[in-house]
């Protein structure tokens, strides 16, 4: 018995190796399961400015609706068109009648059946139907439509623009932020190698223990705006991800960085006659005022009669036109023209055309107020553009001042010449001056984009 146990004590202790073994491997497969979709679909993106303005109109959800509205616009377009061609409609109907005498009449020879009592009615008509004059109704809504397919259209032009601008926007915005971050990290390396300088300065006995307080104030104050600016390339980059419509934890790379050009200026007036030109807005709004006309005259169309043609094919048993009547199947047809005109239907229609008449007024304020308001965008965004070229004179000239004062303080604090509170100064200036610049530079970027979205381009 002793030996048995001891077998089986070597098997168990031969058996938990293997069986840990094999739970270690279910649990490495569980979690690599789990996991690793999520580490394979994290992406990067290394793109430009361009690429990422397709990628954002290929998964844009707003443009994929208005592309929608114009497939709906052109099928109402197609619907009134049909209206004005000949349809043909068929019918079929069966009636199972209650049981009555036949109709009979007494003759010399004996009774004498006139009308059969047939139970089973089938009625099948095919009618053709085509319209001659409708008081112009038909007419009318087909054109008015057609104005609303074409303000479709262009509303899908502005907002591919939109959406396109509204990636521009979020792209320069990431490189707005990783420049910043740029910036701040190199101000902290410099703050660290010249905390160190004063603390050799310190031991040397040229500076004293508030200066070197004040360094580490200094770049505790910095490393602060390291951590604002780290999360504010995060948040700059989900909103990027966002807008292009790709997976949030995407990490884009982006390659484009601002090109300022001196130009010579632009002038306001011809900037404005191309926005009148191209705006989709404006062009949107002049085809729905065009299609408030057309509205007006389908609402006064039933001020006239209305004309179609008709023609009806029966194939029925028993058909009643057959005398006598019989439990066969028999063919006739007729045809004619219908003229249908409302007589009185108190001042309905023209109630209908007082507010047709009051749509076509508010479409052409609308039209008017949408003018000024592009005026006032235009004339704004044109002056910001003015703006923007100016201020990348100014702080360009700021960081080469600023750089210049930064390094001759440095130098004269590493030879004990200049005060602490005199590094902090220069340091901050620079720092200023390139977070200036590097602003000015995606201002500049931005404010161009919002002058040729305004202008329609």
């Amino acid at each position: 018995m002793e030996g048995k146990n001891l077998v089986k004590l070597k098997m168990n202790k031969q058996r938990k190796p293997q069986m840990s073994h094999k739970y270690n491997l279910i649990i490495t497969a569980i979690l690599f399961f789990f996991i690793a979709p999520q580490i394979l679909s994290q992406q990067k993106l290394s793109i430009t400015v361009d690429e990422a303005i397709q990628i954002g109109l290929k998964n844009s959800k707003s443009l994929h609706s208005s592309s929608m509205r114009v497939k709906a616009s052109s099928a109402r377009v197609n619907e009134i068109s049909s209206s004005r061609l000949p349809s043909i409609r068929f019918t079929g109907v069966y009636t199972r009648l209650s049981k009555i005498d036949p109709f009979t009449i007494m003759m010399p020879t004996g009774p004498f059946v006139l009308s059969p009592s047939i139970l089973n009615n089938y009625q099948l008509k095919m009618s053709l139907a085509q319209p001659l004059f409708t008081g112009f109704r038909l007419k009318s809504s087909s054109e008015a439509a057609e104005y609303q397919l074409k303000a479709s259209e262009v509303e899908l032009t502005k907002d591919e623009l939109e959406t396109a601008f509204t990636v521009r926007n979020a792209y320069w915005s990431l490189f707005k932020a990783q420049e910043m971050k740029k910036v701040v990290d190199e101000i902290v390396g410099q703050m660290k190698a010249h905390l160190k300088d004063a603390g050799n300065l310190l031991a040397q006995g040229m500076l004293t223990n508030n200066d070197v307080l004040k360094l580490q104030v200094q770049l505790s104050d910095v490393q602060l705006k390291q951590l604002e600016v780290q999360n504010g390339v995060q948040l700059a980059q989900v909103n990027l991800n966002n807008t292009l419509g790709v997976q949030l934890i995407t990490e884009v790379e982006v390659k484009s960085v601002p090109q300022y050009q001196a130009k010579t200026d632009e002038e306001l007036t011809p900037m404005l006659n191309k926005a009148f030109e191209k705006r989709g807005e404006l062009k949107a709004a002049g085809y729905r005022a065009k299609a408030s006309e057309s509205s007006v005259t389908m609402a006064k169309s039933r001020w006239y009669p209305e004309v179609s043609l008709y023609g009806n094919y029966y194939y029925n048993r028993p058909n009643q036109r057959v005398f006598p009547s019989t439990d066969v199947f028999k063919a006739t047809w007729d045809a004619g023209i219908m003229v249908s005109m409302d007589i009185w239907n108190w001042l309905a229609t023209s109630h209908q055309t007082d507010q047709a008449e009051a749509g076509l007024a508010q479409s052409l304020d609308a039209l008017g107020m949408l003018k000024d308001g592009i005026t006032l965008e235009v004339t704004q965004n044109f002056l910001n553009y003015q703006q923007a070229k100016q201020k990348i004179i100014i702080t360009k000239l700021s960081v080469e001042q600023a750089a210049e004062n930064q390094r001759i303080t440095s130098e004269k604090f590493k030879n004990g010449v200049a005060l602490s509170s005199d590094l902090i100064d220069a340091e901050v200036a620079l720092l200023s001056a390139k977070t200036n610049y590097t602003s000015a530079l995606v201002d500049l970027e931005l404010a161009k984009a919002k002058l040729d979205k305004s202008i329609g381009e």
